[in-house]
């Protein structure tokens, strides 16, 4: 056997084998750079960033909105804009517009694709609400009487919230600091709602008491529950753009460190929300709930009654507002108004929003720092 002549053949077979690996790998590398060209401008689309109300991509879409939602808005079928983004993560004009109606569709069909080069995308979603609570609604840890000093997030009101044969509620979502004393921070509706006194001979006055949990979980019987605070009343609606109101704390009623049920202490410092932010809420009827911020700077018609169960108040345009997911109202619902939106993290997480309104595909709130000026407050945290 000629043992030279089989190391010959050896030699060659492998040099073919590797002139072949090595035309594979040349044609495969073009490829891979032809992808990643093909890819690269839509990597670089959007600048670096939180997509915040100052990246400059949320900006653009916000000069497009500034032009066209009080005209979309004359039409009652279009409930509100925001800015959010598409399936790509691109920042667009969302349009919500009322599922319910009759003439949804013809709205639809009319509303331009883009504006300006800004893609304009159609939410269905019904009309948004305030989410006060009446029995409509469950809700199991945290509408329990606790023992003081009591744990925020949780079940109360206004104590004489009964009317028209129902008694309603919401959440005493947290603490803020006002000079040198503590309040409950909730929303006006659930503290001041009752501006007639048709069904109950009674309005919301200064002093009253505030309390836990509300009657919705007492059986409408203000004696099951307890005083934690006195009304102090700061009429923000309807004249402001914020839905906030306070109790003061009767001493040792309420943690003095701010501890909201299922979340803990919360950093006294605020954080703007960002499309996309994971963001948390305890709330009387949810309890602990979790998403993401879907929208900014969102203009949203939301509905008011002038007491539990009575009639249209008002319907109050807001400005400015942060938008949620919230699909089946698992994130809020009526009885979480109050709770206030805070970064989902375990420790000590910051402040972004209160909440007071909602449908069931989103939940809308008042940006904190918007609240917290209203106020002259700052929140009481670590």
């Amino acid at each position: 056997m000629d043992f030279p002549s089989i190391t010959l053949q050896r030699k060659a077979a492998f040099a073919r084998f590797a002139l072949m690996l090595n035309t594979i790998f040349l044609r495969l590398c073009k490829l891979i750079a032809g992808f990643a060209f093909m890819i690269s401008p839509m990597a670089m689309a959007l600048p670096p960033g939180l997509l915040d109300n100052n990246h400059p991509a949320v900006q653009a879409v916000i000069a497009v909105q500034k032009t066209v939602t009080d005209s979309w808005m004359q039409q009652p079928e279009v409930l509100g804009t925001a800015v959010s983004v598409n399936e790509s993560g691109t920042p667009v004009l969302a349009v919500y517009v009322d599922r319910d109606a009759a003439k949804a569709g013809d709205v639809i069909r009319d509303l331009p694709k883009n504006v300006r080069g800004i893609n304009v995308q159609v939410h269905l979603t019904d009309k948004f609400r305030s989410m006060k609570g009446n029995p409509h609604g469950g809700g199991t840890s945290h509408t329990a009487l606790q023992t003081p000093p009591i744990q925020l997030g949780t079940s109360g009101g206004w104590s004489k919230d009964l009317a028209n044969g129902f008694c309603c509620g919401g959440t005493l979502g947290s603490l803020v600091q006002i000079g040198r004393d503590q309040y409950i921070l909730s929303n006006d509706h659930v503290f001041e709602a009752d501006i007639v006194s048709g069904g109950n001979n009674t309005v919301a006055t200064t002093g009253d008491p505030i309390i836990q949990p509300g009657l919705i979980d007492v059986n409408c019987n203000v004696n099951g529950a307890q005083t934690v605070a006195t009304l102090v009343k700061k009429s923000s609606l309807p004249s402001s753009n914020v839905d906030c109101s306070v109790g003061k704390v009767v001493a040792g009623q309420i943690a003095s460190n701010g501890s909201i049920l299922e979340i803990g202490t919360i950093s006294r410092n605020t954080v703007a929300a960002s499309i996309g932010q994971a963001v948390k809420k305890s709330g009387r009827t949810t309890g602990l709930s979790r998403n993401s911020i879907v929208g900014l700077n969102a203009t949203i018609s939301v509905t008011y009654d002038n007491e539990c169960a009575g009639g249209t108040a008002f319907t109050k345009t807001f400005t400015g507002q942060v938008v949620v997911g919230n699909k089946g109202s698992k994130f809020l619902n009526s009885g979480d108004s109050g709770s206030l939106m805070v970064e989902d993290v375990a420790t000590n997480p910051h402040p972004i929003g209160l909440l007071y309104a909602g449908s069931s595909t989103d939940a809308i709130a008042n940006p904190i720092n918007e609240v917290l000026s209203f106020l002259g407050a700052t929140m009481v945290g670590q």
